[in-house]
């Protein structure tokens, strides 16, 4: 009897979130799961990791798997967890669920991918799982139970079949109940072009402040992409590459070099 993968779980919501109560329970049946995750909500912060300040790490009692609440950002916690509180290192990354998607340009500010690409980092195959609901203000139901669902289906295949090198998954989920879901869509990351991005205010003493945000216009969301199978009620699966070297503007460049030599 081989012995169970050992699967570590971040989030960026924060270690008192639904999300990452749901899908660890959920990956239970998958392996044996540890929770590292932020002491407070750090939504937005990107791949940022903590290298001028000590980063501490307590345990939260209570929960049905280990749980560790920790100072740092989601990227510190993959490798904290990593390297030290999983007992070895894990077999799989997975990172949310987060509240809210994470789709298209969103990629980028995401402190949800951005623990997956640190698991990826330190070699770990690494998935980030979102569910695409708005912030309870505007969605009156959050479907956790869907999101890890499907990320107990996902982390079964990544176990079983592997990632290619360098290469994590971006999954979200359409927030509604399992028996809703279309399908699952295999997709590529699509554009979100904000519109107004900055909103320039005047406190009461005279002072400038700025509101960074913007909206988007669902009208502009291209077929084959993310954003296009959550429109549609599919399950979005983008694989992403860690890699950002443009393969072809490389090429043309030394296409040209050589060119230039040779004359």
């Amino acid at each position: 009897m081989t012995d169970r993968p050992k699967i570590l779980v971040v989030n960026d919501d924060g270690y008192t979130s639904f999300g990452i109560t749901a899908v660890a329970d959920a990956l239970q049946a998958v392996g044996d799961v540890t929770v590292v995750a932020p002491e407070q909500d750090m939504s937005g912060v990107g791949h940022s990791i903590s290298i001028k300040s000590p980063v501490r790490v307590a345990a939260v009692r209570d929960r049905s798997v280990p749980t560790y609440r920790c100072s740092g950002t989601p990227a510190d916690c993959v490798v904290i967890g990593a390297y030290d509180l999983c007992g070895g290192m894990p077999s799989l990354v997975v990172s949310g669920i987060n509240r809210g998607s994470n789709l298209g340009d969103d990629v980028n500010y995401s402190g949800t991918v951005a623990a997956a690409i640190e698991g990826v980092i330190i070699g770990a195959p690494s998935m980030a799982v979102s569910l695409a609901a708005s912030w309870p203000e505007h969605a009156k139901d959050h479907h956790w139970k869907t999101a890890a669902s499907v990320a107990a289906d996902t982390a079964r295949d990544v176990l079983a079949d592997g990632l290619p090198p360098l290469v994590l998954l971006n999954v979200n989920v359409p927030n509604v109940a399992r028996e809703q879901l279309r399908g699952t869509r295999w997709t590529i990351q699509g554009r979100k072009p904000y519109r107004d991005r900055l909103d320039r205010r005047t406190d009461p003493r005279g002072g400038t402040y700025y509101w960074v945000g913007g909206s988007f216009d669902p009208s502009q969301i291209e077929e084959g992409t993310d954003l296009a199978a959550i429109r549609d009620g599919y399950v979005s699966i983008t694989p992403i590459s860690i890699d950002r070297t443009d393969d072809a503007a490389l090429g043309q460049r030394l296409s040209a070099s050589r060119r230039s030599r040779a004359g």
